[in-house]
């Protein structure tokens, strides 16, 4: 029995590993890459990441002040959310190329909380930062290997679409109430008597010119790289034609277009996060915050971090990405962002795109683009007034756009047909209910997928005849637990049942090479099915089965280590057994039970 003796962590030896590796030097540099990239920097990357950093401010500044306005919040919440995670990510940030900023993803998931108080996106920004943080030094970062690839997909395309059409009245000039999918275009298709001709123009054709300087960077001739920094700065080309027109159109006292209005100018305080507020007159205390924010505190870090980590896999170059380490490095952008009432913020695909277009070749560049916000918001401020809300309205639908990936649907229907459920699931949920549900409700229809196939294990039974004898295989093919016992044993009696009358089959046995553990409860399933199959005058071996697996029944039931079986071909032990049979004078036959 001792090789069946269960094997249990030893705790000592595994404290004083893990004390050994907090103490080595390379734990610090993996907590703060810069102390790895930093000594080995060259002076020939001081430019590579200036033009980088410089390229993505460009395109920063415009979506910063959009998704300021998506957020319900003043266009100046967008650039304060612009630039600390810009510098924060320099020290933590393990990819040269992720750039950290609020996303429409986030201005949309605060939406229904920053139209309250600002200081509700503040503090969100500040809570989900502590709890990315903290799973992050929990090296939890493997927490996000359960939401799959179709239920990313549904919920990044139903935000797009949700966030498209809370713009499209915008577009047009039309005042809307509602950012949500279905009111936004009912508002639009019963008020479009109330269009107005100039900012539909202006909206139209810029989208056009957005969508058409997305491809100017595939132009075939000429210098490449000037079509590619053309094509890159396209949102800042279309910020400053829209503002210059509506500055130049108002000179005689009329605004024909809808404008952003007066920016708060200057940088924002360093101060504390709100942990109270006041509303219309009335005290909010922090608990009441709390309650008000309510689900929110669980998906905003779960999409913040999904974001993340995604956008460092697409963009890792073959690198392993830790995805603990990037958990820290955003919670301590949000953290450290809350200081500065950021709303939440994460990685953007579309800026990091840039940024790897770009050239970067170390995370440094955000030093650039954070500054070049920071001077944005100390001195152009003031013509930041006459942006037109079409051309921003123009620009985030564009974004939206181009996360629409219809691609991967039709990727889905050829690879696997049974994907599109989740996708269809968070999809619907979260273009109709709500974001934070609508992930809730995949992530669910997911781990439903993995129970149902832990409980129901591929698992081959055949009738073999063996040395003229009748013996039933049965070929485990995945692990078993606790969900699948009932199942196997089920299974097997229901097959010898059916054998009888057929075949005379007296013997079991169970090939064990993929079964590498089991649990209590499968162990008390295998030793009832014995009995069962003992009332049916068949008998039970185990063949090859991990020695781990068998200790647990062999711990709970010793007289049964001779079930399994080691070293011998299924063949030996049909012979043996049956030899057995015959030296016992065992003469009964499988008939006469029914």
């Amino acid at each position: 029995m001792d090789i069946y003796r269960e094997k249990l962590p030893d705790v000592s030896t595994a404290l004083l590993g893990g004390a050994r590796k907090l103490c080595r030097p390379a734990t610090i540099t993996d907590k703060f890459p810069i102390l790895s990239w930093l000594p080995r920097y060259k002076l020939e990357f001081l430019l590579r990441d200036f033009i980088a950093g410089f390229t993505v401010g460009l395109t920063t500044i415009p979506q910063a002040i959009a998704y300021g306005v998506v957020a319900g919040l003043e266009p100046q919440y967008g650039l304060y959310s612009a630039f600390m995670g810009c510098f924060t990510y320099i020290i933590f940030g393990s990819c040269k190329d992720v750039t950290i900023a609020t996303t429409a993803i986030m201005a949309l998931m605060v939406n229904q909380y920053a139209v309250i108080s600002p200081d509700y996106a503040v503090l969100i920004c500040f809570l989900a930062g502590c709890i990315i943080l903290i799973l992050g030094l929990l090296n939890l970062g493997v927490l996000v290997r359960f939401i799959s690839i179709p239920v990313i997909t549904g919920f990044t395309i139903a935000a797009a679409t949700t966030i498209g059409s809370a713009q499209i009245n915008n577009l047009f000039g039309i005042k809307s109430p509602s950012n949500q999918f279905i009111p936004s275009w009912k508002n639009f298709l019963t008020h479009l008597g109330s269009t107005r001709l100039y900012d539909a123009l202006l909206g139209v054709c810029t989208l056009i010119f957005l969508l058409l300087m997305k491809k100017v960077k595939d132009v075939p001739y000429g210098n490449k790289v000037f079509w590619k920094y053309l094509s890159l700065s396209r949102n800042a080309l279309a910020v400053i034609f829209g503002t210059f027109l509506a500055y130049i159109l108002s000179r005689d006292g009329s605004q024909p277009f809808k404008v952003t209005g007066n920016i708060t100018a200057g940088l924002p305080p360093f101060q504390l996060p709100p942990f109270s507020t006041v509303v219309d007159g009335e005290y909010v205390s922090f608990k009441e915050m709390l309650d008000k924010i309510g689900a929110s505190l669980a998906s905003v870090p779960l999409v913040s971090i999904l974001e993340i980590v995604a956008i460092s896999k697409a963009f890792s170059k073959g690198k392993i990405v830790n995805a603990s380490q990037e958990m820290v490095a955003l919670g301590m952008c949000n953290v450290m962002g809350s200081f500065v009432l950021s709303m939440p913020v994460t990685g953007s695909f579309t800026r990091t795109a840039v940024n790897n277009a770009s050239g970067v070749k170390t995370p440094l560049g955000g030093a650039v683009t954070g500054s070049l916000v920071l001077m944005a918001l100390a001195f152009l401020t003031q013509t930041f007034y006459y942006i037109p809300k079409t051309t921003l309205a123009a620009i985030i639908i564009a974004a939206m756009i181009s996360l629409v990936e219809l691609d991967k649907i039709s990727e889905m229907w050829k690879s696997k047909k049974l994907d599109l459920l989740p996708f269809t699931i968070t999809g619907l949920t979260c273009l109709f209910w709500s974001l934070e549900y609508g992930i809730l409700c995949g992530v669910i229809t997911n781990i439903s997928y993995i129970l149902f196939r832990s409980a129901k294990p591929h698992i081959i039974i055949t009738c073999e005849k063996i040395n003229e004898h009748e013996v039933c295989i049965v070929d485990v093919k995945q692990r078993l637990d606790f969900a699948s016992a009932e199942y196997l044993k089920a299974k097997v009696v229901k097959f010898i049942n059916n054998q009888i009358g057929d075949k005379q089959v007296r013997l079991v046995i169970i090939k064990g090479q993929e079964i590498n553990s089991i649990d209590y409860t499968v162990a008390n399933n295998i030793i009832s099915l014995k009995e069962d199959l003992q009332v049916l005058k068949c008998e039970l071996f185990c063949w090859n089965w991990n020695i781990a697996s068998a200790g647990v029944v062999c711990r709970l039931k010793p007289e049964l280590k001779n079930i399994f079986k080691y070293n011998l071909t299924i063949e030996q032990i049909v012979i043996d057994f049956y030899e057995q049979c015959t030296s016992n004078g065992s003469n009964f036959t499988i008939n006469s039970f029914t």
